[in-house]
């Protein structure tokens, strides 16, 4: 996957196109991810221990990693990433830019 956990990226296609946000959490066997304020869906939750009332509640669906893209951090705009060995280790690079992404 070309993003993790902790990046910030912007969504490119569906009904929350052109919105920013931070990965909260990512799915690699299913290649999709769950990004903060995007594609909030509504829940229906029985009653227990942590909501006594119980209801509906708006929670984050995950999306596809295809449909978002990473903003370097260092431009804050959209770029493609690529890989590279450096030192005995792979890393991120900006395709934009050049610069490694941590």
């Amino acid at each position: 996957m070309h993003v993790k956990k902790g990046d910030k990226v912007k969504v490119l296609t569906g009904k929350d196109k052109g919105k920013e946000g931070v990965i909260l959490s990512a799915f690699p066997k299913k290649d999709r991810v769950l990004v903060e304020g995007v594609n909030i869906v509504k829940k229906h939750v029985k009653p227990n221990q942590l909501n006594p009332q119980g209801g509906i509640v708006s929670q984050e669906a995950a999306i596809h990693v295809s449909n978002v893209m990473l903003i370097d951090p260092k431009t804050g705009e959209p770029t493609r990433v690529s890989s590279k060995i450096e030192d005995g280790k792979k890393v991120r690079v900006s395709k934009k830019t050049g610069n490694v992404i941590n």
